[in-house]
């Protein structure tokens, strides 16, 4: 049952991501056009991402008792500095299903002034949220993930957060929405099967990328390499009806390397265990800045 209600949970997370992201359906209709896919459901979705605010009743161990439910695995933690932040990355329950990045502002590390900023509105959480859906229905846990968890932020809340941490002005206006989904490449045909070739692609066909770092994010191995969209600007509605312009969410690209010990077996056999695995911190903290301002004002 538990699978079942993730492909629909997922498939929810999805349907409104799309709607709100339009670069999703770019993208996809740019690879049917160039005859590289005939539907959406060819593309393998690599990853999908979650920002949250490491307060109490909330955070990562808060959003992760989701996807745990589900028989998704916690892997290794992430440490961002300079963006004050920690992530893990969950294993899915099954290879059709995409692994899942779940990152956390380390709010302490900000100044007073920042933290009082948010504590004014997840101080309104008095007990996990979590623990008071069923997990095991699906519009449920839908409802939940597109629900504000707070009142809805002031823009002069959401501008000073900005300034010290543009991560945590996404989050308290943002919520729980999907941050981004990711495109493996590696499954792609020849010519698009790199990250390489697809940022040509995505190029051509008008897409602005995240230049934050290179274009092309590497990690140490060489084995992981990934991009991004820069994220769109929206009209948002904060409290008192004031009308702001904030970054939405974005789309990644990944392409993971098949491993040495693997490197002489068919490409048809090849499948997800014979490649490069986990995550890179070094490529995900420049991959953060897609929504960040010296990335958007770009679009």
């Amino acid at each position: 049952m538990s699978n079942t209600v993730l492909a629909a949970v997922l498939d929810g997370l999805m349907q409104k991501y799309k709607e709100r992201v339009p670069d999703v359906a770019g993208v996809i209709n740019a690879l049917r056009q160039e005859g590289v896919i005939a539907n959406a459901s060819d593309i393998e979705n690599d990853h999908i991402a979650f920002r949250t605010i490491g307060v109490p009743f909330l955070g990562i161990q808060s959003l992760e008792k989701i996807f745990l439910h589900y028989g998704y695995q916690k892997m290794e933690q992430y440490y961002f500095p300079s963006k004050k932040l920690d992530a893990f990355w969950y294993a899915p329950p099954a290879p059709e299903y995409p692994r899942i990045f779940i990152s956390e502002l380390r709010v302490k590390d900000l100044s007073n002034a920042a933290q009082q900023i948010i504590y004014s509105y997840t101080n309104e959480i008095i007990a996990d949220p979590v623990d008071a859906i069923d997990v095991n229905n699906a519009a449920a846990v839908d409802t939940f993930l597109h629900s504000g968890l707070w009142r809805l932020p002031t823009v002069e809340d959401f501008t000073a957060l900005a300034k010290e941490s543009e991560y945590a002005a996404w989050v308290i206006y943002n919520r729980y929405y999907l941050n981004h989904f990711t495109v493996s490449v590696h499954n792609l045909k020849p010519g698009y099967n790199t990250v390489a070739a697809f940022n040509t692609f995505l190029e051509r066909n008008g897409f602005t990328l995240n230049d934050a770092g290179g274009k092309i994010k590497i990690s140490a191995d060489g084995n992981l390499l990934q991009s991004s969209t820069v994220a769109e600007m929206l009209d948002a509605v904060f409290a008192e009806g004031k009308i702001h312009r904030i970054s939405g969410s974005y789309v990644e690209f990944a392409e993971r390397k098949v491993l040495p010990q693997f490197a002489d077996m068919p490409a048809l056999e090849i499948k997800r265990e014979h490649r490069r695995e986990g995550f890179e911190a070094s490529n995900a903290d420049k991959i953060f800045e897609s929504t960040y301002a010296a990335q958007t004002i770009k679009r």
